[in-house]
This record gives structure tokens, sequence and C-alpha cells, in this order.
């Protein structure tokens, strides 16, 4: 990393966004409430991870109810648009992978970090359909590869490509959402599929796709859970709280894999062995986030600004 000195201006203000979410909600979570408390919390989750076996338990609902505090739970495909709605004020609470903050810190979003997950790397990967020739990332110059843009998985083909010495500008990135990703890998539109659980794990289950690569040895892939700057100012006990809650879920979840399976085939409506593949590969106990995180955060946004992916601020 290059010390701060030396970095140009775009870079310093993108990264130092990073800093100063992460810092500033580590300080803010220690304050009391300076607000009244809302009528409910609007939380943004994904189709799997801690957030949907929070959902599934009901146990912060629970935690809630005797100060008369509702919680909506909106799904949403992927992180961007996640954030996308953090932003806008329509939720409060959510969480996401490694590089849609970056995106949504580049283009002005009010977000702050709250804490993450240990890292998971194996939970994402760059697949092929089973008839495929391709067998290294060598072989993935030229070709059209699918990915949700601004996602974690975004991040893990820049380090793919980077390792394999090909250039960004020599493959063709197809940018969709993960439903339009795999009707694109199913009929042959696209060469490979850079994908995230529980996504990459019906696709290995249900079209025998074939990884060519995943994110071990490559990227951590944490995922982060990311609060409103408003909602994280005003109401830091329910901040709190909501980690709090994420933990015991966490323990649960490490001491029940098999309950955890039922619930997450239930919440989410994948077939078992999907979600059991999936929950395999799934990592537990959340963490405030640390020097450590925040300078990974910061490679991360190096290497985006750098493709000219996230624009000056």
């Amino acid at each position: 990393m290059h010390p701060d000195s030396t970095l140009r201006p775009a870079r310093r203000r993108a990264l130092g966004l990073l800093a100063a979410g992460a810092t500033g909600i580590a300080a803010g979570l220690h304050l009391p409430a300076i607000a009244q408390a809302p009528k409910e919390i609007r939380i943004g989750y994904q189709k799997y991870g801690t957030l949907t076996l929070l959902k599934g338990r009901g146990t912060l609902e629970a935690r809630l109810a005797p100060q008369k505090i509702a919680v909506k739970w909106t799904e949403f495909p992927a992180g961007p648009v996640l954030l996308e709605g953090l932003n806008v004020g329509s939720i409060d609470f959510g969480t996401v992978g490694e590089a849609p903050p970056i995106f949504a810190q580049a283009a002005g979003a009010r977000l702050v970090y709250v804490g993450h997950e240990p890292a998971s790397p194996g939970s994402e990967a760059i697949v092929v359909p089973k008839t495929s020739s391709l067998r290294t990332l060598a072989e993935l110059r030229g070709k059209k590869i699918a990915l949700n843009k601004g996602s974690n998985v975004h991040f893990l083909l820049v380090k793919a490509l980077e390792k394999a010495g090909i250039p960004y500008s020599a493959i063709q990135p197809i940018y969709l959402p993960p439903a339009d990703a795999r009707a694109a890998f199913e009929r042959g539109s696209v060469d490979a599929w850079v994908i995230w659980d529980p996504f990459l794990a019906a696709a290995e289950q249900q079209l025998g796709a074939r990884v060519l690569a995943d994110g071990r040895n490559l990227v951590s892939n944490h995922q982060f859970y990311l609060a409103a700057r408003g909602f994280a100012e005003k109401h830091a006990d329910l901040n709190r709280i909501l980690i709090e809650e994420i933990a015991k879920v966490d323990e649960w979840g490490k001491a029940n894999p098999g309950e955890v399976s039922t619930i997450l085939t239930a919440q989410t409506g994948l077939p078992k062995n999907v979600v059991d593949l999936a929950a395999s590969r799934y990592a537990y106990g959340v963490k405030p986030m640390s020097a450590e995180v925040v300078r990974e955060q910061q490679r991360i946004a190096d290497a985006f600004h750098a493709l000219k992916l996230i624009p000056k601020p």
C-alpha cells in the first residue's frame, strides 16, 4: 500500500470514506440514542446468510417487542441495489459483500460499517458449464463473463484475471443480476459466470457447473453489516442490539448446522442439497471493524480505481 501522501486526491477521498465509516460507527455504538426510538427497523437482506437466519428465527422481533419496535424485512437480489435502498432511505440496515460499499461510497452514499463476518473465500467462484473446454484462468482471455457489477464477485474476477496475467480489458464482462446471469449461463450466452452462494451452490447442484476457481488464495470475501448514517447516529442503541442478536444467531448457527439448513431451506425456497452445500462454506462470527479489514477494503478500492471502475469523487 502506498503512503497516503503519495495517493492522488481521488483515491485519498474514496479510501478515506472507508476509514471514516468504520471508525465512525465504532465510536457511535458506544453512545446513547439521541432520538426517539422508531416504530420499526427496516432491514435489507439477501437470499442467504446470517440475516436470513435472524429473520427465520424471529429472535430480533422478540428482543424489540418490549420497546414496541417492529421489524420490516426487505429482500434484495444483490448488494449494490441493497445499498441503493440504504442510501435513499428505504431501509436502515443491511448486509453486503466487500465491493458494494466501495462503489456506493465512491458515489457519495451516506452509510457506515457496523461489523463484518469472517472471511469466506470458498463461498464465491468463477464457474463454467459442465461441457466447457475451459480448464484454466488463462483461458478466460477474450471470453464473455457474467457477473453482477459492483458485487463481491467483481473483485474476485479482478484478482483472478490478475493472477492469470490477463488485463481486465481483455475479457468481455457481461453485467447481469444473478437470475439473468443464470439464464444467460444456461443458454450458453456467456462462457463463464462469477457468482456467490447460494446461487453458486445452485449452479453446481442443478446445472453441474464446474468451478474454475473460487476465492481461496485470491480474496477474503467478508460480509459486511452497514447502516444508513442518519440511523446509526440517531439510534446507536438499536445498532448495538442488532449486532448482539446477529452474534447470538452466529453462535447458534455454528452449534446447530442441521437446523440452519432447515431454516434456510424454508426461507430461501431452495432445495436442501443446495442449501447444505452453501451452508458448509459459510463463516460465522460477527466482529467489529478492525484496522486490518479497513486496509483490505482500501486495497479493493485501489484496484477498482486503477481500473476506472469507480468514478473520481
